[in-house]
């Protein structure tokens, strides 16, 4: 997989890899080319006292040295930048992939391993890239070549290589057998960093509200500590490795001087040919180090590039159609036949044989206990998720026919979690129509019952608002989704328990409002309280997945015994008439 990734982004950028590709071997042989003008310099300009070529070949080295030094910045700038972009475009495609995903796709990931593979993930393989560019391409090259002018220089001197190499090769191999796994785990340990830290910001109202700070601070503890103990193992590991490495190295210099001398002792070898062999054989083992430094970036890099290949591999449940199918006429008229719909692999449906239809100007109402399947309901509508069977049509088309766009165009959603960006209020309201203009806003909120508390804050619409709304109260958050919903203006309102945190005198006014604004609008309603819907033009009752009532709250009280177990529950026999 990680070579997979590599090759399709770095294709826009092969002319850059290319010339790094170039210089990296004008490097390579210039380092090789460099011990070989030492050994001249050595014995034909120190030994027999020749100034002029010591100064002449003395230029030509300082002339390489330059030109390598010159090469090395071009490699390091040209390398960031290929490595920098490839991480943007690989960065770029996951958040691509992960916007497509329908529920059920992010439910399989989970936000915290999300969030891993988009930013952890994709900085490990681009630095492998970085490095791979600076270093990987280079060692080998210099390594090999150095090999061949080391034997060149001196059979004898060679054969202490069949002792370094072979033993620097069992202790990286014993290494890596230890290191990889570890690296495997680390991913899934910050995968569960992220979730408990995730959790516990999002929730630190309800850990505070049970006293449970000192249990969370614990969990936090272990989840912490494991990642903790397993960085521990793999910097254990490297704390063995290059001490060991090191030794291999200077033994093997030790050796080599050892011998040399006797050789030179003996003439069989000059001095100039020993600096030179010593030369090589340290660029040999310099290349070796490369070569394990890369290959313990490799085996975390190919986890990492597994992680973000299954995010890009997987495909949405929910895709645009190859023709899309245009309505004649946009109406905001919707309608479920048949409609069944349950999770792979679940034994039993969320939602099974739901037929009803909604019309332009009138208001659809869903109630039903805890876990009825009123908000997947809302979700096939919406096409966060498809139907298991059976089809929802919106003016008289299936929304699988019609482009995700196209649908989502039609359809104002307010979610159960009234959830706020990171932006100014007025972002936040012009969210889905840019253009409005001050007036449509300030209308919405009136609409909302929001307008009241926006011009107390200091800056009005233009107000800051944090991350998930945080910085209002829920019911402040609920009127400030309703306003943007009511800015898009589409022909579909979708409000999904959207009443549950406003006071019922604000809840009347609101309905009130919208009956009003939104008059010629489908509107479907998906509530607790009896007040807010009680009033819509037909109520959809559901149990276990199944619409066991419909109609109005006067027929359904005749009717409907779970309705009339839902309406007596929070109201009086009076209220209820």
């Amino acid at each position: 997989m990680l070579t997979k990734i590599l090759g399709r982004y770095l294709h826009p950028y092969r002319v850059q890899t290319g010339i790094v590709l170039a210089l990296l071997l004008a490097q390579a042989i210039a380092n090789l080319y460099l011990p070989l003008l030492n050994a001249e310099l050595i014995n034909q300009g120190v030994a027999k006292g020749n100034v002029g070529y010591i100064l002449h070949v003395g230029l030509i080295m300082l002339a390489s040295s330059a030109a390598v030094l010159a090469s090395s910045v071009a490699v390091a700038y040209l390398s960031s930048k290929v490595a920098m972009a490839f991480g943007r475009d690989l960065r770029r495609d996951v958040f691509g992939a992960v916007e497509q995903f329908s529920t059920q796709e992010l439910n399989q990931f989970g936000a915290p391993s999300l969030i891993t593979r988009n930013t952890n993930d994709v900085q490990q393989v681009q630095m492998v890239l970085f490095m791979g560019l600076t270093m990987m391409i280079s060692a080998p090259i210099t390594g090999v070549g150095a090999a061949i002018l080391a034997v060149h220089t001196n059979l004898k001197l060679s054969s202490l290589m069949l002792v370094t190499i072979p033993a620097m090769s069992i202790i990286i191999f014993f290494l890596l057998r230890r290191v990889v796994p570890l690296f495997r785990l680390g991913q899934v340990k910050i995968d569960r960093i992220n979730q408990v830290l995730r959790e516990q910001i999002s929730g630190i109202r309800v850990i505070r509200a049970f006293v449970k700070t000192p249990i969370e601070e614990q969990r936090f503890d272990v989840a912490n500590n494991d990642l903790m103990t397993n960085t521990l193992k793999v910097t254990r590991t490297f704390a063995f490795m290059f001490p060991s490495l090191n030794l291999v190295l200077n033994l093997s210099s030790v050796a080599v001087i050892w011998m040399g001398a006797r050789l030179v002792d003996d003439g069989n070898i000059q001095v100039g040919d020993l600096t030179a062999f010593l030369a090589y054989l340290l660029q040999i083992l310099y290349s070796v180090m490369m070569a394990v430094m890369m290959s313990l970036m490799i085996p975390r890099a190919a986890t990492s590039a597994d992680r973000i290949q299954e995010v890009l591999n997987t495909p949405s449940t929910v895709v645009d159609p190859v023709e899309p199918v245009t309505p004649e006429q946009r109406t905001g008229t919707i309608e479920f036949r048949d409609v069944e719909f349950r999770y792979p692999g679940a034994e039993h449906p969320v939602l099974q044989h739901i037929s009803f239809t909604a019309k332009p100007a009138t208001t659809t109402a869903i109630v039903g206990s805890t876990g009825s399947g009123k908000s997947t309901l809302l979700n096939l509508l919406a096409r966060f998720m498809d139907p298991s069977s059976g089809q929802v049509l919106i003016d008289g088309v299936d929304i699988k026919q019609q482009s995700l766009e196209s649908v989502w165009h039609q359809i104002s959603l307010v979610p159960q979690r009234p959830y706020l960006f990171g932006s100014s209020l007025s972002d936040n309201l012009r969210y889905g129509r840019v253009d409005a203009s001050d007036e449509q806003v300030w209308s919405a909120l009136e609409t909302a019952q929001a307008a009241g508390f926006v011009r107390e804050l200091p800056d009005q619409l233009n107000t800051a608002i944090a991350q998930g709304g945080t910085n209002l109260s829920g019911g402040q958050r609920q009127r400030v989704t309703i306003a943007r919903a009511l800015i898009k203006d589409s022909p579909i309102l979708l409000l999904d328990d959207s009443f549950s945190a406003l006071d019922f005198t604000t809840d009347a006014k609101l309905r009130s409002a919208l009956a009003e604004e939104a008059q010629d609008k489908t509107i479907v309603i998906v509530g607790q309280r009896v007040s807010s819907i009680m009033h819509a033009d037909q109520i959809i009752v559901l149990e276990q997945g199944e619409i066991v009532g419909c109609g109005t709250h006067k027929e359904l009280l005749e009717s409907c015994t779970v309705y009339q177990e839902i309406v007596f529950s929070q109201l009086s026999p009076t209220e209820a008439l």
